[in-house]
This record gives C-alpha cells, sequence and structure tokens, in this order.
C-alpha cells in the first residue's frame, strides 16, 4: 500500500526541495501564520534575497504544491499573496521518504536500519507502542 499523503489543494507534489526553499518551508512551519513574500525575507536568516528570487522561490514552491495562496494581506500600499505549507513537516518527511524509498522492500530496509541503530530502549517503546497503536486502529477500521 503506497498511500499517498495529499496536501491541502489535493495537488501532486515534487517533495525535492533546494536549500533555500527548505529554509522557506522551516520558516513557515515555524511561524505557523501566513506570510508574505516581504515578511518571508523579513524573518528568514537569509536578509539578502531579492525580491525577484524571492517570487521565484515562491513560485517554485507552488509549482512543487508544497505551499499554497492562503490569503491576501494589507501592505502600506496595496495587497500582498500570504502563504502556508500545503502539508506539515511530519508529512513532507514522510512524503520525501516515499519519493526516496518507492517500494514495499525499501521501506521495510528504512525501518530495519531505524531500528537496528536505534540505543535508547525508550525510543524503542515509544516505537513499539506505536505500531500496536496502528494494529489496533486497523482492527477496527
Amino acid at each position: 500500500n503506497n498511500s499517498k499523503i495529499m496536501p491541502i489543494g489535493g495537488r501532486q507534489m515534487n517533495t525535492k526541495l533546494t536549500k533555500s526553499e527548505k529554509e522557506v518551508m522551516e520558516l513557515l512551519w515555524e511561524k505557523g501564520e501566513p506570510l508574505t513574500a516581504s515578511e518571508i525575507v523579513k524573518f528568514s536568516a537569509q536578509k539578502d534575497w531579492k525580491p525577484s528570487y524571492i517570487h521565484i522561490m515562491i513560485n517554485s514552491l507552488l509549482d512543487k504544491g508544497v505551499i499554497i495562496t492562503h490569503n491576501f494581506k494589507k501592505t502600506t500600499k496595496n495587497y500582498a499573496r500570504a502563504f502556508i505549507p500545503s502539508l506539515t513537516k511530519d508529512q513532507w518527511i514522510v512524503a520525501s521518504i516515499r519519493e526516496n524509498y518507492p517500494t514495499k522492500k525499501d521501506v521495510l530496509r528504512l525501518f530495519t536500519t531505524l531500528i537496528e541503530e536505534e540505543k535508547d530502549p525508550d525510543v524503542l517503546d515509544y516505537y513499539a507502542e506505536q505500531l500496536n497503536q496502528r494494529r489496533r486502529t486497523l482492527k477496527f477500521s
């Protein structure tokens, strides 16, 4: 079962992001509110992003389906589009894993490696509880 995470807006997405695109996504996830292009630049560590660059990056993120236009915000002279992520950070990570590990066998190897390399018994207990909870959910659905 290779079910897809469906982002807000229901579009197919491309989770492969450039370093700058990841920075924008991290900022949007961290702030938890719609941001305009100028707010993204203002809150970003990359204060030297030029308006043309940020617009190209936003269009790329829109094309990839990882952000959507949420609303419009009043600025000093006009209205600007405000953007939100189309999925949570955890959903993005899962979608990225599914892109990079497309078969069930790939995913099983990934989880086997995660479990084999884990040293903390509390984390292993957490994994076991999550698996048991998921099994219970599947039995009753």
